[in-house]
C-alpha cells in the first residue's frame, strides 16, 4: 500500500475513534465519515500535508468572506465549547481579578493610564485575530486550512523548531506561571485585609488559600473550566456592581482635582504594564479557537469581550479612583469603611481569584506537557496519560506540585501591583503586542495591504518602546518597595 495512503488511513481510524455512536446527542457535532476502502476521498482531505480543519475565523478585514466549515478530527466532541464559552474564557483571563487594582493604576498613571485601558483593548484585540489567522494556509483551492495548532508551532515556522518553539514555550510558561502566583498572593493579601488582628500573617493565608486550588491537578477538560470561568465572571460582575454603588453613594466626596493629565515617567510605567498584563489573552486564543463548535463565531466572541473589557475597565477605574482620590490602595476593596463590608467582599473575591485560577493552570499544564511529557521519542519524559485517557499517579503527583510551586513563588514575591507591572512590560508586551505581529508580517507580508503592514509595525515599534521602559521603572520600583521605599524617588 502507499505509505501516505496508509498514514491517512491510521489517522482516519484514530479519528473515529472519538466519533459518537449511533443515537447519542453527541451526533450532532459536524464529523465527517470516510471509508477507508474509499482512497481517493482519504487523500482529499489531506490539503498541504494536514487533515482539512475548520473554517478561517469570520473577519472581514483579513479575507472578505466566511468559508464553509470543515472537518476537526483533532479534537475530542467532549472539548467542543460554544462562542460563550470560549468568551467567558477570554473574559475570564482580560477582566479577571486584576479589575481590583486599576484604580491604582489611576493614581500611577492619570488620564493617561484610562486612554491606555482603551488603547491596548484595541490592540489585544488587534493581534488576538491576527494571532489566529497565522495559524492559517490558503491551498492551492482557495480554501484557508489551520495547518498550525498553537502559538508555538507559528513560532516554530518562523524561527525554526531549534529555537522558536522554546522561545515562546518558555515566555507563555513564565506568564500564566506568574499569573497564578498573583491570584494566590492576591487571595493572601484580601484575606489578611479582612481580618487584621488576626495572628495569622500573609504567608499563613496564602498556605490556607491554596488548599483549594489543589483540586486544579485533576482538570482534564476545557469544558470544566469554562464553567469555573462562568461562574468567575458572575461573581466579577456582581462585586463590581456592590463597589460601584458604593461609589456612586460617595459622589459629593469624589476627588475631580486628583486627576492628573501629565505623566509621572517614574510611576506611569508601572500603570502601563498593569493594563498591558491584563489584556494578555493569546495563550489561550489558538486553543480556544480550535476546540469552537462554529470558528467563524471567533472574531465576534473577540469583539464583545474587549470592548466589554474596556469600556468597564476604564469607567471602574475612573469612577474608583475619583472616591478615594491618592488614598487608593492597591487593592481597592481594601479601602472600603466598614470591616463588615470589607470582609464580605474580599471574601467572595477570594472565591473569584480562586476560580480565575484555573484557567491559566490549565494552560501552563498543558503547554508542559506538551513540550516535556507526550511520550518517547518525541519528548524526553513519557506521556502522562494511560490508555484509559486517564493521568498516571506520577503525573497527579507533578501537577500538585505545580501548585505548591506558585504557591511557594507567592510567599516570596509579595508585591502585588508593582510585580503586575514588571510582568506585563516584559513577557505581556512580547506575547500580546510584538510576537504576534511580527509572525503576522512574516507569514504574510505579500498578502497584505499597506495599512495592514502599517499597523503591524507601528504596535511593534509601540510594544518595545513600552515593554523597555516599564522593564527598566517597574523593576527600579519593585527594588525600592523591598527597601520599604516608595516606587518614585520623588514620591511627597
Amino acid at each position: 500500500m502507499d505509505p501516505v495512503k496508509e498514514r491517512v488511513g491510521r489517522m482516519l481510524r484514530t479519528a473515529r475513534s472519538y466519533l459518537p455512536r449511533k443515537g447519542t446527542a453527541e451526533e450532532k457535532v459536524n464529523f465527517a465519515l470516510f471509508s477507508n476502502s474509499e482512497s481517493e476521498k482519504e487523500l482529499s482531505t489531506l490539503q498541504n500535508g494536514s487533515i482539512r480543519k475548520s473554517s478561517w475565523p469570520d473577519d472581514r478585514s483579513q479575507s472578505g468572506s466566511v468559508v464553509d466549515e470543515l472537518s476537526d478530527f483533532n479534537v475530542n466532541p467532549k472539548d467542543k465549547i460554544s462562542e460563550w464559552q470560549a468568551g467567558w474564557n477570554v473574559t475570564n483571563a482580560i477582566q479577571g481579578m486584576f479589575i481590583v487594582s486599576f484604580p491604582y493604576a489611576v493614581v500611577q498613571g492619570g488620564y493617561w493610564a484610562l486612554v491606555a485601558m482603551i488603547v491596548v483593548a484595541y490592540i489585544c484585540c488587534h493581534t488576538g485575530k491576527i494571532l489566529v489567522h497565522c495559524l492559517y494556509e490558503e491551498n492551492e483551492q482557495g480554501i484557508k486550512v489551520r495547518v498550525r495548532n498553537s502559538y508555538v508551532e507559528i513560532a516554530e515556522h518562523v524561527w525554526g523548531k531549534r529555537f522558536g518553539g522554546r522561545i515562546v514555550n518558555c515566555a507563555q510558561i513564565i506568564e500564566l506561571l506568574m499569573t497564578c502566583i498573583l491570584y494566590v498572593l492576591l487571595c493572601g493579601d484580601l484575606i489578611k485585609g479582612s481580618f487584621p488582628d488576626s495572628p495569622l500573617d500573609l504567608t499563613s493565608w496564602i498556605i490556607i488559600s491554596t488548599v483549594p486550588l489543589l483540586a486544579c491537578a485533576f482538570l482534564q477538560s476545557l469544558q470544566r473550566v469554562s464553567m469555573l470561568s462562568f461562574w468567575c465572571t458572575v461573581a466579577h460582575m456582581l462585586i463590581n456592581a456592590i463597589i460601584l454603588i458604593y461609589c456612586f453613594t460617595k459622589v459629593t466626596e469624589w476627588h475631580w482635582t486628583d486627576v492628573q493629565v501629565r505623566i509621572n515617567i517614574w510611576t506611569f510605567p508601572i500603570s502601563l504594564g498593569i493594563v498591558v498584563f491584563s489584556y494578555t489573552s493569546q495563550i489561550f486564543l489558538p486553543t480556544l479557537e480550535g476546540n469552537l463548535n462554529d470558528r467563524s463565531k471567533f472574531t465576534c466572541m473577540m469583539h464583545w469581550t474587549h470592548v466589554a473589557a474596556a469600556v468597564f475597565k476604564a469607567g471602574f477605574s475612573y469612577v474608583g479612583f475619583l472616591t478615594w482620590g491618592f488614598a487608593t490602595k492597591e487593592v481597592i476593596s481594601n479601602n472600603l469603611p466598614t470591616q463588615v463590608f470589607k470582609i464580605i467582599i474580599n471574601i467572595i473575591l477570594v472565591i473569584k481569584a480562586q476560580l480565575s485560577y484555573p484557567l491559566p493552570y490549565f494552560a501552563a499544564v498543558d503547554l508542559l506537557e506538551t513540550a516535556l511529557f507526550v511520550g518517547r521519542p518525541e519528548t524526553v519524559f513519557p506521556a502522562c496519560i494511560d490508555n484509559t485517557h486517564r493521568l498516571k499517579f506520577w503525573a497527579l503527583f507533578c501537577r500538585l506540585a505545580l501548585v505548591l510551586l506558585t504557591t511557594a513563588l507567592a510567599i516570596f514575591i509579595p508585591h502585588f501591583a508593582i510585580l503586575m507591572g514588571l510582568i506585563g512590560s516584559f513577557t505581556g508586551t512580547m506575547l500580546s503586542f510584538v510576537w504576534p505581529c511580527y509572525f503576522h508580517l512574516w507569514i504574510r507580508w505579500h498578502s497584505m495591504s499597506r495599512l495592514s503592514r502599517a499597523l503591524d509595525i507601528i504596535i511593534i515599534i509601540i510594544g518595545l518602546s513600552c515593554g523597555s521602559i516599564g522593564i527598566y521603572y517597574s523593576g527600579h520600583a519593585l527594588t525600592r518597595a523591598f527597601q520599604g521605599l516608595p516606587p518614585s524617588p520623588f514620591h511627597g
